[in-house]
């Protein structure tokens, strides 16, 4: 499985628009495939775009990580792992508990846009 974690240089998970990379776990090949993110600070939807073309198989998010047409362009095409873990080092170490939680479909706040209060 191929799975698509996004982040910044420090290696903190980011949303796909503020991330600067993409990093792609092959787990089967134990290896972090890191490309840099032509969308970066451009929009969710471009991101994904990246994301489907490199070929993963599900991404990691968290809250408003996704935006609807980024989870509209990708559902059916990759599963979902939501995690808590705020850096690629956790999700490396709890990579096979996030596996097993691997979703087809999100709710909803999960893909929300973030509206002030």
């Amino acid at each position: 499985m191929k799975i698509a974690v996004t982040y910044n240089k420090e290696q903190q998970l980011r949303p796909l628009e503020e991330a600067e990379i993409i990093g792609i776990i092959d787990d089967e090949k134990k290896v972090v495939e890191q490309y840099e993110n032509p969308a970066y600070n451009m929009s969710k939807e471009a991101t994904m775009s990246v994301i489907l073309d490199i070929g993963a198989d599900a991404i990691v998010v968290k809250n408003q990580f996704l935006c609807p047409g980024s989870y509209m362009m990708s559902y059916g095409r990759l599963k979902y792992i939501q995690t808590q873990y705020n850096s690629l080092q956790e999700v490396l170490e709890h990579l096979n508990e996030l596996k097993s939680a691997a979703t087809e479909e999100l709710n909803e706040e999960v893909y929300a846009e973030a509206y002030p209060e």
